[in-house]
């Protein structure tokens, strides 16, 4: 899904195949805040409007509008894994927000790139290698062998 995104506020963005229009909603906040538009290049335009209009209308009631997230929210871990992440957090010396914190930061921003390195050691008799370095100048399906 494609996010907006203007004045500190996201919104979603939705194609009504049965109402032939694109749509969407202001994201994070309490109230229900939807905009639509006949085509995707006007959304963003339909959007930025319901957020000045929400704004407004905020004022205009004398109410602060709503940030989205504050910066906190409840967590609900089984209580084996809550233990484990307390002693974890007591050897470190840091706080249970630090862990969750650092935590939610690498499944945010750390690639999940897996690098598979293989080290392989032989130990051949000296009276094989003729017979090993025969066989890898064939090439086989094992691809090039490097003898040293």
């Amino acid at each position: 899904m494609d996010i907006l995104k203007y004045k500190d506020y996201e919104g979603t963005t939705e194609l009504d195949m049965a109402r032939r229009v694109c749509r969407g909603k202001i994201l994070f906040i309490d109230d229900l805040v939807t905009y639509e538009a006949t085509s995707p290049a006007e959304l963003q335009t339909e959007f930025e409007a319901a957020v000045d209009d929400y704004i407004e209308t905020c004022t205009t009631l004398g109410r602060e509008p709503q940030k989205p997230l504050r910066g906190q929210f409840n967590v609900r871990i089984p209580p084996a894994l809550h233990k484990a992440v307390a002693l974890r957090a007591l050897a470190d010396n840091v706080s249970l927000n630090d862990v969750a914190v650092r935590a939610l930061d690498a499944f945010v921003n750390i690639q999940p790139v897996v690098n598979h390195n293989v080290r392989v050691t032989l130990n051949i008799p000296e009276e094989s290698m003729k017979t090993l370095v025969s066989s890898a100048s064939a090439q086989t399906q094992w691809g090039t062998a490097h003898v040293h």
